[in-house]
This record gives C-alpha cells, sequence and structure tokens, in this order.
C-alpha cells in the first residue's frame, strides 16, 4: 500500500479533507497515491504542511516501506 494512503487511512482522513487540512490540492494527494509523484521529490514547503495534517514528522512520511 501506498505510503501516504496508509497514514491519511490511519487517521481516518479522506483524500478530500487531508487536502483541505494540509492546504494542498486535492489533486497532488491523488497523484501522490496514485504513484504518479513521488514523495521522494517533495519540497519541504509541501512535506511540512502534510506531517502536519497527518501528526507525524517529516521522516515518518518519508520513510520508505
Amino acid at each position: 500500500m501506498n505510503r501516504l494512503k496508509y497514514l491519511r487511512e490511519s487517521v481516518k482522513l479522506s483524500q478530500s479533507e487531508l487536502a483541505k487540512k494540509s492546504g494542498l490540492p486535492l489533486r497532488t494527494i491523488q497523484e501522490y497515491e496514485q504513484g504518479r509523484r513521488k514523495l521522494s521529490g517533495i519540497s519541504i514547503e509541501r512535506a511540512k504542511p502534510l506531517s502536519d495534517a497527518l501528526s507525524v514528522n517529516i521522516e515518518d512520511l518519508l520513510e520508505e516501506k
């Protein structure tokens, strides 16, 4: 399972809720989860609000499992 999707579902957020909470466009969230964009290439400006919205640190967000 995609890391972002796993983290999002573990805190019981929809993609839309995560987009609103993080300030990222819904399409961006969808593309990360579909693998059309890679989290490994995410900028700190996008990673920080996303990790905050998921209540994880940036390292946990970007960790490959």
